[in-house]
């Protein structure tokens, strides 16, 4: 549960979890399941969820039944069973494969959030606290941490879930995230009478902007638009009226159901972003390593949306990141022989860390190498550009399902 509580100057915690996002709150959770105590600190004065809607593919459901809370989120959102990719000019259709290699459910990312952070004990997540400073103690090697309002924090780990413009990515040396020029645009639309779009995840796509639609429950349908980024769009993105109207003005030669899917849409359900990712090449070169301080989630490997992976894998990297960290745990005695619970020495710690780092590295190069593929080949209008990704897509990733077959492991 949540708890807005003032940090004590000085005041010493074993793991210290930067961002309650998903990742944040999932990786609180897996460190839970094994009996390890963490903080996670969230700079916003409530838990909030950026995003309408999150696709969770069958690898992120095998972290999910990991953590817990599967069986519960299950009954929040419908299988999606197919997948139809439609060119609106001429109306082909061709099929895509969802749903026959395993579960894929499209759930509200508000149900995911408020699921990971009611199986968390009291005083996990403390409110309105924003990291401004990380160094490492030159005496003890311990992470310190300098907070918005004067405060310090000792942690003997600090784990960075702190999103696509993380401070503490900064802080191990990686580069700054890179920019598609194309934006999306998300939301929800809600039909009292129940929708008609079944059980399939439809992709509508006319020149250079496509929409794609999956259903939530019998009654509200997510959907997303990716088009061309234009100069606008930084001040529409601050307006979700203006959203909504841009949208509609895109939605042109379009179906006119699909038309009045964007009209109806729920307003305050409307976000407009930029496509940021984290370059491949980059993922390969960096140490997510100093002293006991990582990162994970979209901090370590922000990529966009075109495999609908990037929420899965951070569900990944907290079952990878807790399990290596318990392995390295030691019980604590007090002086009258009582167990205190867990504890990590700062070697053991280190040596943890890299073993996750180890293990997911290429994981998430390979998922962001592919993405990276998918999203240059519909971000150019070059020929050649978009030829020659075709040709990596036929000749490394001919498996198009082959990256939601990955499996994380027990915890």
């Amino acid at each position: 549960m949540e708890m807005k509580v003032e940090m004590e100057r000085g005041e010493e915690k074993k793991i210290v979890i930067v961002g309650g996002g998903i990742c944040g709150l999932a990786t609180a959770l897996a460190l839970h399941r094994k009996g390890i105590e963490s903080i996670v600190l969230e700079r916003s004065e409530k838990v909030r969820a950026t995003g309408a809607a999150i696709i969770v593919q069958p690898n992120g459901w095998r972290a999910l039944d990991q953590l817990g809370i599967a069986s519960n989120l299950r009954q929040t959102a419908l299988p999606v069973q197919s997948g139809h990719y439609i060119t609106v000019r001429d109306g082909k259709q061709k099929d895509f494969p969802v749903g026959e290699v395993g579960e894929v459910r499209c759930l509200k990312r508000t149900d995911l959030i408020n699921t990971l952070a009611a199986n968390l004990p009291a005083n996990t997540i403390r409110l309105g606290l924003e990291v401004t400073f990380i160094k490492l103690d030159p005496l003890t090697s311990h992470p310190i941490l300098q907070l918005h309002d004067g405060s310090v924090l000792r942690a003997k780990v600090v784990i960075g879930c702190d999103g696509v413009n993380s401070s503490i990515a900064n802080i191990l040396g990686l580069k700054s995230t890179r920019s598609f020029s194309t934006c999306a645009i998300r939301g929800f639309t809600n039909y009292q009478s129940g929708h008609k779009f079944g059980s399939a995840f439809l992709v509508f796509s006319r020149d250079n902007v496509q929409l794609g639609l999956l259903p939530v429950t019998e009654k509200l349908v997510y959907w997303f638009v990716t088009r061309e980024l234009n100069s606008q769009d930084f001040m529409v993105s601050k307006d979700q009226r203006l959203i909504k109207e841009s949208t509609v003005e895109a939605m042109k030669g379009f179906p006119s159901h699909i038309v009045e899917l964007i009209k109806n849409s729920n307003v305050d359900s409307l976000h407009l972003t930029e496509l940021r990712y984290r370059a491949p090449w980059d993922l390969l070169r960096t140490n997510f390593r100093q002293g006991t301080v990582t990162v994970a989630g979209d901090a370590m490997h922000a990529m966009g949306p075109f495999l609908a992976q990037g929420g899965s894998a951070s569900l990944e990297d907290a079952v990878v990141l807790a399990r290596c960290l318990s392995q390295h745990m030691q019980i604590d005695i007090d002086p009258r022989g009582r167990k205190e619970g867990k504890v990590i020495k700062l070697e053991a710690a280190a040596t943890a860390l890299d073993r996750y780092v180890k293990e997911r590295k290429m994981r998430v190069f390979w998922l962001s190498f592919e993405t990276f593929v998918v999203g240059s080949m519909l971000d150019t209008p070059a020929a050649l550009l978009k030829g020659l990704c075709i040709i990596f897509l036929i000749i490394l990733f001919r498996d198009k399902t082959a990256h939601t077959r990955y499996d994380c492991g027990h915890l």
